[in-house]
């Protein structure tokens, strides 16, 4: 319900913007910020299936614009996680286990666009642009049980929008591979409450963000730098 009612907003929010649909402005920026909104989920020994269990995530995003084609991004993100052994017909599991609880996500991402992206008149800029990530992060998950701090790698896909000179939408979906096999907690049944045995980056635990960001571009370059 909470998740419906900020896209409905965000949306009518863009709607309600002018688009100059002829001249444009050529001026370029350095760096957006802006609000992120959207669902999260978490994979592991606890689920096995994708959106199951999803609950909300928010945060900020700030992106560095190196050139037209990438951009350095970093996200700061507190995100929802759930899930339950119920559906695992299994002796060799323990007793059924469902958790749910609250991930902070702080990282770094490169993006590299498919086109060049932007309204100048040069360079072969688009406004509707999809590109990949690739990162790195790192994820804290305080209690009902033990604090437990990790490292993420990120991978994902997305697309962005420039619905005004200095707008951007972008619609994003990243899988986290975490470090740890930690996530999926309870109160009463302390870190690792399904005890399966896990190596480096083997049977750990995951999530996920399908996240839509909306952001402004501050920071105007020097009129005498072209790409």
């Amino acid at each position: 319900m909470g998740i419906k009612r900020i896209f409905v907003a965000l949306l009518t929010f863009v709607m309600a913007v002018h688009v100059p649909a002829m001249a444009q402005d050529d001026t370029e920026y350095l760096v957006e910020i802006g609000p992120a909104v959207g669902c999260s989920f978490y994979m592991g020994d606890a689920n096995n299936k994708l959106y199951k269990g999803s609950r909300f995530m928010g945060g900020i995003t700030a992106r560095y614009r190196i050139n037209h084609r990438f951009a350095l991004k970093s996200n700061l993100v507190a995100a929802g996680i759930s899930g339950n052994t119920s559906w695992i017909n299994d002796r060799t599991y323990p007793e059924a286990i469902s958790f749910k609880r609250t991930v902070f996500d702080l990282g770094v991402q490169i993006e590299g666009n498919f086109l060049a992206y932007g309204t100048t008149t040069y360079n072969d800029c688009h406004r509707l642009v999809p590109y990949y990530l690739i990162g790195v992060g790192m994820t804290f998950a305080p209690k009902p049980a033990n604090n437990d701090f990790a490292v993420n790698f990120p991978i994902g896909i997305g697309v962005k929008y420039k619905i005004a000179d200095r707008l951007n939408l972008c619609l994003e979906w990243t899988m986290r591979f975490s470090s740890s096999d930690r996530l999926d907690v309870t109160e009463n049944a302390g870190s690792d409450p399904l005890q399966i045995k896990s190596g480096f980056m083997k049977n750990k635990d995951s999530y996920c963000f399908t996240m839509l960001t909306l952001t402004y571009d501050i920071f105007a370059k020097s009129c005498d730098c072209n790409e």
